[in-house]
């Protein structure tokens, strides 16, 4: 009887399913073939680990965040822009990645279509699987796609366990970006065909598939400055599909304030997200999964970064998101998502504080200027505010009263803008913003389904590559209709070719925050990324869409193991 070796570069599809276990390296192949159901689930079980660097890579490089300091964990290369290819969470995420599209793909070569829906779904579902995998694959080791893709490495296209494994080990070596994301589209388009059910959000779809290809073809339609009209009109084509479809909803602003407590299957906007269970959480996971890092919750997560003070401008921009627990007012939805540590005195009450940003002065020369926080003891006595910092008494200025936002002329002869608030506990010197949108699923403190696909993000996709075509007016609606949601009468009056790519950069990032998105659309709109707020990270570093350092190193374990050449990516500009 024929054996399908697994441990090479395939998942085994007994780990999560009910189905007798075989010896761990094999399987044989009639089991495999009379249960469709365990290779498909096996499948789903590869995104579950995937899913974890997959979320570090995209948002830990970006500018929604901060941490508390330095860190000697792997995660910290992609905070600080130290490449390394020795990196065992960028390998976490190679190897998932490529266990997923292996074990898609022998499913895919497996099991013939025309057999009924059923089947038909559960291929359609892996061909979803696996171009997804190329796509998420691409965009971290692949330069962005408006720099030469035709030219530029993106990965490896193999597409399941070669026929002899003995004798046929000679794996091709990284396709150029522009055929990665023509196998992924490829995949995406068959996964759209012949998906005819839909499971819920925790499973692929017809309408997951056309909201994946919504993004892929944004990501290929050029810049603002130089568009790809082709691409930005197939890119709405796809947003089209989603919309239209009538499956999915935007949630209400009050329920969307809630978005990161329910469940998958129990939210109407998302379309597809790595669906996670209580029971799959030991303790450690609590602590060492996403929403661990961000929050401390029931005493469980390390808490130990935070929203970047960036991030708190752009919601605080329309007007002030009070977090205060007796002034409690959320101004941009997207502000309920960010839980401030608020501590009280000895006597169990809050202390009033001025809070802003100053710049350090250099201890020595040659040493960088560094941002950092103020937390400032201050006195409310009628229209006078005051604060004391260290043995300097200011009398602040004020900006808003209302919302009780002040300047203050500091001593070191600059003008800081600030506000009133209570005290947050610090750690090290940074107040804890705590992020909670990877958290609280289900009442489980850190229980997280890493949302991939929702419907919020498929309008803001149409109103970039509509603003790419021209077409102001189409995209302002998209616009608005994701701003009003969450900032009553929000929207703007209008957008032309001067504002919107600053107007629809700006949504998608108070939108999409915490969701892995955040440095790659940046960089795919040739955009610099720049991170000047306090922090650990180099705070007032441009760091180029041309930057060697945008594009992960491919794994050296990899490189090592591979049985045919694999390129590693450029080391230096």
């Amino acid at each position: 009887m024929k054996k399908i070796l697994i441990g090479l570069l395939i998942a085994s599809a007994v780990s999560s399913c009910d189905i007798d276990r075989l010896p761990y390296t094999s399987m044989d192949e009639e089991n495999i073939v009379s249960n469709p159901d365990a290779m498909v689930t096996g499948t789903y079980a590869q995104l579950k680990a995937w899913s974890d660097p997959m979320h570090r890579l995209g948002e830990y490089a970006g500018d929604n965040m901060m941490i508390r300091g330095s860190s000697t964990d792997a995660f910290y290369e992609f905070i600080s822009y130290a490449r390394t290819p020795n990196n065992y969470r960028l390998q976490n995420f190679w190897d998932s990645g490529y266990k997923a599209i292996a074990q898609s793909s022998n499913v895919i070569k497996m099991f013939a279509e025309g057999q009924s829906p059923e089947m038909d779904n559960k291929i359609g579902e892996c061909y979803y699987i696996r171009g997804m995998m190329y796509f998420y694959l691409c965009r971290a080791f692949g330069k962005p796609y408006y720099q030469s893709p035709e030219t530029n490495l993106g990965v490896p296209i193999v597409n399941g366990t070669p026929e002899d494994v003995f004798n046929d080990l000679n794996l091709p070596d990284r396709a150029s970006v522009k055929d990665t994301y023509a196998q992924a589209i490829s995949d995406l388009k068959k996964a759209e065909a012949l998906m005819t059910l839909d499971k819920g959000a925790a499973y692929a779809s017809k309408g997951a598939a056309q909201a994946m290809l919504s993004r892929i073809y944004l990501y290929m339609s050029g810049t603002y400055k130089n568009p790809n009209a082709e691409y930005a009109r197939l890119s709405v084509e796809y947003a089209d599909k989603v919309i239209n479809s009538g499956k999915y909803v935007l949630l209400g602003r009050e329920q969307f304030m809630k978005y990161n407590t329910f469940r998958p299957e129990d939210n109407k906007e998302t379309i597809f997200a790595v669906k996670r269970v209580a029971s799959e959480f030991s303790g450690d996971d609590h602590y060492y999964g996403i929403g661990g890092m961000y929050s401390n919750i029931g005493g469980m997560g390390w808490g130990e970064m935070y929203s970047s003070a960036k991030y708190i401008d752009l919601l605080n921009e329309t007007g002030r998101n009070d977090w205060r627990p007796d002034h409690y007012t959320i101004v941009d939805a997207r502000a309920a998502f960010i839980e401030p540590t608020y501590s009280k005195d000895d006597a169990g009450k809050y202390t009033t504080v001025f809070r802003f940003i100053k710049q350090d002065v250099p201890k020595k020369a040659g040493d960088p200027v560094t941002l950092s926080y103020v937390q400032a003891p201050a006195t409310i006595n009628g229209n006078t505010v005051t604060c004391k910092d260290g043995d300097n008494v200011y009398t602040l200025t004020a900006v808003n009263a209302a919302q009780q936002t002040y300047k203050i002329a500091y001593a070191d002869g600059k003008t800081y803008t600030g506000m009133i608030d209570y005290y947050i506990s610090l750690n090290r010197a940074y107040p804890q913003f705590y992020i909670v949108k990877c958290s609280r699923e289900g009442e489980e403190s850190q229980l997280h389904s890493p949302v991939i696909s929702r419907l919020g993000e498929i309008y803001l996709n149409r109103a970039e590559a509509n603003a790419k075509l021209g077409n102001y007016g189409a995209a302002l609606n998209d616009l608005n209709t994701i701003r009003n949601r969450s900032i009553v009468n929000g929207g703007y009056t209008s957008i032309d070719a001067a504002s919107a790519s600053k107007l629809i950069d700006k949504e998608r990032q108070l939108e999409l925050a915490y969701q892995a998105e955040r440095s790659y659309d940046v960089f795919r709109n040739g955009d610099p990324l720049n991170r000047t707020y306090p922090g650990p990270q180099k705070q007032f570093e441009d760091i180029l869409p041309t930057d060697f350092r945008v594009t992960y190193f491919i794994p050296q374990d990899a490189i090592n193991s591979y049985p045919g050449k694999l390129t590693q990516n450029p080391t230096s500009n």
